[in-house]
């Protein structure tokens, strides 16, 4: 987190220009007084570059990215869509309002999908995969796009957490048949609110391009208000002001996230030696955007301890241990879908994954760090431990 640190002049000027060229916010159409200014056309082309695919398609936020993935794929009432308890619940409403049925699998010791859980619960109905780089670190990728293409199984990729981040070099999004970002305020790059989906197959892109525009095919042959159409859809188009941000910001993508590791690195270096804590484990080959840096305690007691006397020396966690509800499913009862799906008890469900959660913590790691953030980290990690 976040790309909001560095927003400066050069995100000022590339809104000045949309401003400056016609002030036409609309992505589509009125050529005649835009002057060419298309600039959520040129920041879907930049990212398709810069994450090594075909195409990229801008869309209102990471939840709509999503939903518009699983529109794509034609997930439909009677489907199923796996998906991990530890994520954030748009994951889960992404596919409950696809109108399939949500499975989540349990988390391993990465915090991540666990693949063998996810084989095991992969059924005749399961239609696709969501895994999710839970807080910026990559799942286990090659395990899970393995059991995918062997089990004929589309696989999204949920890298809200994981944008700039890759694993083995190829970039984080980049590895299923489609990627989802987020770029909300606290995201590694921001566009305020947006989402970019990402597609390898021409069809799947032609096909969300149109349902994320009501249907609109965008057919060049005849004017925007004759459109041609072959289904319906809905609107979740970005607008022209996002998407001059988000050109300045993946500018500045990769310094983000090497300023992140730099700190997240720092960080770890200041506690490293003390006893009882445990990294989480990342895949071989990681190269994480260092959104959180999460170790493992002995129990939920010294989990909270640390949140406690974190919070005495101005400091904070992030998400684990004190604010996992939105974060993990065990705690979704107000989703019917899901709870039917799991037995009736969503706690007894994820039982494995709890007791993991319950015992790690998760510091936020930033672009610009205090300077006496590393030692503040230690002098609370060690009183707590």
């Amino acid at each position: 987190m976040p790309g909001y640190e560095v927003i400066g002049d050069e995100e000022l000027r590339e809104v000045q220009d949309v401003f400056s060229r016609g002030g036409v916010l609309f992505r589509h159409g009125f050529d005649a007084i835009r002057n060419d200014c298309f600039k959520v056309r040129d920041f879907e082309a930049a990212f398709a570059k810069a994450m090594g695919v075909r195409h990229a398609l801008a869309v209102t936020s990471g939840t709509a990215a999503l939903r518009v993935g699983l529109a794509a794929l034609e997930v439909k009432p009677g489907d199923e869509v796996i998906t991990q308890c530890f994520t954030f619940v748009a994951t889960v409403e992404a596919i409950i309002e696809s109108g399939a049925t949500p499975v989540c699998t349990q988390v391993d010791l990465s915090l991540n999908m666990d693949p063998d859980d996810l084989l095991a619960k992969i059924s005749p109905k399961t239609k696709a995969v969501i895994v999710v780089h839970m807080l910026g670190v990559p799942a286990n990728l090659e395990k899970i796009s393995k059991i995918c293409a062997d089990k004929n199984i589309a696989l999204i990729e949920d890298a809200a957490w994981g944008c700039g981040g890759n694993l083995n070099e190829t970039a984080l999004g980049a590895w299923g048949d489609i990627g989802t970002f987020s770029f909300d305020f606290a995201k590694t790059m921001t566009t305020g609110e947006g989402g970019m989906v990402l597609f390898k197959c021409d069809e799947l892109y032609k096909k969300a391009f149109a349902w994320h525009d009501h249907g609109h095919e965008n057919n060049p042959l005849v004017p925007r208000w004759e459109d041609t159409r072959s289904s319906s859809g809905f609107n979740y188009r970005m607008m022209e002001l996002q998407g001059a941000i988000g050109l300045a910001q993946l500018k500045k993508l990769p310094d983000i996230v090497m300023a992140q590791r730099k700190n997240k690195a720092m960080l770890w270096e200041a506690i490293s030696d003390l006893p009882n804590l445990k990294l989480r484990p990342m895949p071989d080959n990681s190269y994480d955007t260092a959104d959180a840096l999460v170790f493992l305690v002995k129990d939920n007691e010294a989990a909270r301890r640390c949140r406690d006397e974190l919070l005495k020396v101005g400091l904070s966690t992030k998400i684990l241990p004190e604010a996992y509800t939105w974060h993990f499913a065990g705690t979704w009862d107000h989703m019917p879908e899901l709870v039917a799906a799991h037995g009736g008890d969503l706690l007894a469900a994820f039982t494995p994954s709890a007791e993991i959660l319950a015992r790690a913590v998760s510091i936020p790691v930033g672009v610009f760090l205090r300077e006496d953030f590393p030692s503040k980290l230690r002098e609370a990690i060690r009183k707590a431990l």
